[in-house]
């Protein structure tokens, strides 16, 4: 990707060129394997290396514990929409779901098919804020509790944690934060113990690689349990006892994966991630909320998302206006600015790979359009 190209998209999300290039060249031939890197045998010395390399990356980034099993499954976040539930819910039966987004509404739906599903928070008529901890409505009986920490669609982010359900898991979904910052394995969630997450998940193509990968950590007390109707390939238990391999993998999007965090390490690790983050996040959140009212984000403040910043043109938006907003920016090389089809507006996603200086163009085209279109 030129300089002159600044690449916003939701997913799948832009990579750091570096990679792009180097995965240029292992295309027609990986080392000295004479076959391209998507031509290796899953079974092979060859990929055993990569993809031991690249769960090794997961650990050590994400400070993952030795009793979780990090696993390389295929079906996207969707997939584990019905993964958790078939993994988890036959303790009780009963979940209990925080909805508060489209994604974690799709989960729950999905979740209903296999059991009951609690709906944790009052309804909410727009998904522009986390409703405080005294209106929630926890299962005790509830085998694991789901949480999306990023909805991308919405722009919301959700800080409501942490949360004491005992004798239940917690699990957490971070599907488009994955990489942004580690989880709390032995920070915030030390004195929780044994509550803390039994299963993160995140599917690589917004932080961490290309699509066809999502990468699962799961606690080891919550395998071997599935409901009976669970399919292998999403069966915890016998991906964990296979290393992934119980058929044949994604292996060129796990070998993604791993370049992308050896990139992340080279570049400083997660705590420079979530720095960069903030600060993109807070250059784009600054412009909006000093146009008076020309950008408007509909989101609280506090339930701002750090990764998908969205904002609607003109009073109340305007097609029209934004419209011309997303074609001039594009004539610029601020490319896959449009909203989601279900809100419209427009939607700059600042995944790792997006650098401070792409958001800065941003925010500069951003001043120069408003002083061009205001009333």
């Amino acid at each position: 990707m030129t300089s002159s190209i600044s690449y916003f998209s939701p997913g799948p999300a832009k990579l750091p060129h570096e990679i792009l290039v180097k995965l240029q060249d292992e295309l027609v031939q990986y080392k000295s394997t004479q076959v391209s890197v998507m031509e290796l045998s899953h079974r092979s010395k060859d990929f055993a290396e990569i993809i031991e390399g690249a769960e090794s990356s997961v650990r050590e980034l994400m400070n993952v514990p030795s009793n979780y099993k990090v696993l390389f499954l295929q079906g996207g976040g969707t997939g584990q929409f019905a993964a958790v539930p078939l993994n988890l819910m036959s303790r009780t039966g009963k979940a209990d779901y925080i909805v508060t987004g489209s994604w974690s509404s799709k989960a729950a739906k999905e979740a209903s098919k296999y059991g009951s599903v609690n709906l944790v928070l009052p309804k909410l008529e727009k998904y522009t804020t986390i409703p405080g901890k005294s209106s929630w409505k926890l299962d005790p009986e509830a085998a694991y509790v789901y949480y999306c920490a990023n909805e991308t669609v919405e722009g919301t982010w959700n800080v409501s944690f942490p949360i004491k359900r005992p004798f239940n898991t917690l699990h957490s979904y971070f599907r488009h934060t994955f990489f942004w910052k580690a989880p709390f394995f032995h920070t915030l969630y030390t004195f929780l113990t044994p509550f803390q997450f039994g299963v993160i998940y995140g599917g690589a193509q917004k932080n961490i690689g290309c699509p066809g990968v999502t990468v699962v950590i799961v606690r080891e007390d919550l395998l071997g349990s599935p409901l009976p109707v669970c399919p292998s390939v999403l069966d915890y238990a016998v991906m964990a006892k296979n290393k992934s391999l119980y058929n044949t993998p994604p292996t060129f999007a796990i070998h993604v994966v791993g370049e992308v965090l050896a990139w992340v390490k080279r570049e400083g690790g997660l705590d420079e991630m979530q720095r960069r983050s903030l600060e993109k996040s807070k250059m784009l959140y600054s412009v909006i909320d000093e146009s008076n009212g020309f950008y408007n984000n509909p989101v609280d403040a506090a339930a701002r998302s750090r990764m998908n910043v969205v904002f609607r043109v003109g009073e109340g938006g305007k097609d029209d206006l934004e419209a011309k907003f997303i074609s001039q920016a594009a004539s610029q090389g601020l490319l896959s600015l449009k909203g989601h089809r279900s809100v419209g507006g427009i939607r700059a996603s600042v995944y790792n790979a997006i650098t401070i200086d792409d958001v800065r163009r941003l925010a500069e085209f951003m001043k120069t359009f408003l002083k061009e279109n205001k009333v």
